[in-house]
C-alpha cells in the first residue's frame, strides 16, 4: 500500500500519532513520556500578568508522534468549550510543541508555535534533578528557560521565564498548574 492511499484509508493523524516510545530512544532518556494524555491547567500568569484571580483555565494534550520519535502537545487557552471567534487575543493560545530526542547532543530539542500571537520558541530540554528544563532562545535573540517542577503522575507546575536585558534577572512570563484529566 502506497502512503498516499495509508492518507486516504487511515487518515493524517493515524499517520501522526505513535502508541509509544522508540526503541530508538533509550527509556533513560524519556524525560516528556510521562505527559502522554490531557490535563486541565490552572492559569496563573500569562504574558508576565497575574492572572490568577481570573478563573482562566486551559488544556494540553500530549501523545507520541512520528513512530515514536517525537512528543507533540497542544496547548490551549481558554479551554476548548470556552473559545468562541472574536476572542480577545490578549490571552488566547492555541499552540503545539514538538520534542524531538537527538541522541548526539543525548538532548530534546524543542520547537513550540503559538499561530495566534505568532509567538515561537526553540530549546533544549533535559532532566534536572527531578525537574525538566528546557533552555533557548527567540529569534530576537532573548534567552528563555521553561520548566516542568513538582512533577508527580497526575500533576506538574509549568512556569517559564525569559531573562531581563540585564543579563542576570529572569522575568516570569508564564505559570500554569496542571491536572490529569482521567
Amino acid at each position: 500500500m502506497s502512503a498516499r492511499q495509508v492518507w486516504r484509508e487511515d487518515g493524517y493523524l493515524a499517520l501522526l500519532a505513535a502508541p509509544g516510545r522508540s526503541a530508538e530512544i533509550p527509556e533513560s532518556a524519556d524525560v516528556y513520556g510521562w505527559l502522554v494524555g490531557s490535563w486541565e491547567l490552572e492559569v496563573l500568569h500569562y504574558k508576565a500578568v497575574d492572572l490568577s484571580s481570573e478563573g482562566i483555565g486551559g488544556e494540553a494534550h500530549f501523545g507520541w508522534v512520528l513512530e515514536g520519535r517525537a512528543i507533540q502537545d497542544v496547548w490551549i487557552m481558554p479551554r476548548c468549550s470556552q473559545r468562541h471567534a472574536g476572542m480577545e487575543r490578549t490571552n488566547d493560545m492555541y499552540g503545539t510543541t514538538l520534542r524531538v530526542w537527538d541522541s548526539a547532543i543525548e538532548a530534546w530539542r524543542i520547537n513550540w508555535t503559538n499561530p495566534v500571537s505568532g509567538h515561537r520558541e526553540q530549546q533544549v530540554g533535559r532532566r534536572v534533578g527531578k525537574d525538566i528544563v528546557q533552555v533557548g532562545a527567540r529569534a530576537d535573540g532573548t534567552p528563555t528557560r521553561w520548566q516542568f517542577t513538582e512533577i508527580t503522575a497526575d500533576s506538574f507546575h509549568w512556569v517559564g521565564e525569559a531573562l531581563e536585558p540585564d543579563g542576570k534577572t529572569w522575568k516570569l512570563e508564564g505559570e500554569f498548574r496542571a491536572r490529569r484529566i482521567r
